[in-house]
Order: C-alpha cells, then structure tokens, then sequence
C-alpha cells in the first residue's frame, strides 16, 4: 500500500488563503473571524499563526495572493497576440463585469470588497491594495500606449491619466451596481470606456 504524501508547508498556507478569500469576499474582513476560516479551511489554530502573525498579517498576505493571480491573469488578457489591443482591453473590462457580479462574485472582487474597509484600519492592507491597484493602472498605460500605436485607439491625454479614469471608473461601477443591484453601473462603464477610447463599435 503506497504511503500518503504529507500536505506541503505551501499547501496549507494556499489553502487558507484560498478559503479566506472566497469567505471575504463575501463577508468582507470585520465580519469573517478566524475560526470560522479556520474551520472552513480545516486547519487548527496553531497552524494559522505558524504563517500569519495576526489577522492584519494574513489580510495583507491576502490581498498580495490576490493581486499577483489578478495580474497575471490580466496579463494573459492584454498579451494576446493576433488581435488588436483596443480588442483586448475591451475583452479585459468585459471579464471584470462577468467576475464583479453584485449576487456572488466567488472570491473574484476581494479588492472592490476590501478597499474602503480596510484602507482605514490597517496600514499594511491599505499599502498592498495600493500596490495592486498601482500594478493593475500600470498594465492599463502600457496597453493604452499599444493600442495608440497600432492604431486601434485613440486617447485624450496621457495614457497615465486615461488608465487611472478608467480603473476609477470600473471601481465605481462595481460599488455601485452592489448599491443598486442592477448591471446598470457596468453598462454606463462600458458605454464611457468606449468614448475615451473612441471606439466607433
């Protein structure tokens, strides 16, 4: 009879973190303590705080997971090669409305869920939301700058400026459609993102 392998330190670590994502993402953090993400995740006490030091400690390793999957799956979206890059962008914010539903985003908006609530509480949580952000806004000017040059775009201003409009704009949408439970929001996003990228279908 073959010998069960061991779960991997890694393994258990990612499997909290996976849990606690999914479970704030739709509780958000005050409300999740963490025995009920320790349960859920079926691990003890001990081994939670063998990889977090505190509940502050595993939101910032939260939110650092989260963005580092998020960036390399917008990165997936905006290097596809064989199609315009005004293409792509739009393909990116249509998947950013299809995953912040405002019924059930599945551990898909930890951002949108977390950004005003934390940002207050702990200073560590807030300069990791504001790593991400600033890495999601960067992919966005690079993409702008591309699309400018292959001609699939246009812009007023700089790209810099026209990313941060848009990501703002996209965060907006998805607190909002939360608001009114209604796509609405996303709708108006795309309408707008289609104007400042001056996009005639």
């Amino acid at each position: 009879m073959a010998k069960a392998h061991p779960i991997e330190v890694s393994d258990v670590r990612e499997n909290i973190l996976a849990v606690g994502q999914r479970i704030m993402s739709g509780k958000g953090f005050s409300a999740v303590g963490l025995n009920e993400i320790l349960v859920a995740a079926s691990v003890p006490k001990g081994s939670f705080y063998h990889y977090f030091g505190s509940k502050d400690a595993f939101g910032e390793a939260l939110l650092d997971s989260y963005f580092v999957a998020y960036l390399a799956e917008m990165d997936d979206v905006l290097g596809q090669s064989g199609i315009a890059v005004a293409q792509r962008l739009m393909q990116y914010f249509a998947s950013w409305q299809a995953n912040q539903s405002f019924s059930d985003c599945q551990g898909k908006c930890l951002a949108v869920k977390l950004a005003a609530e934390v940002a207050d509480l702990s200073e560590a949580m807030r300069l990791a939301l504001d790593a991400g952000t600033a890495g999601i806004i960067a992919r966005l000017t690079v993409a702008l700058d591309a699309g400018v040059a292959d001609g699939s775009l246009a812009i007023d201003g700089s790209a810099a400026s026209v990313a941060a409009t848009l990501y703002q704009q996209w965060l907006g949408a998805s607190v909002m459609v939360k608001i009114v439970r209604s796509p609405a929001p996303f709708d108006a996003a795309l309408a707008m993102t289609r104007r400042l990228l001056h996009l005639q279908h």
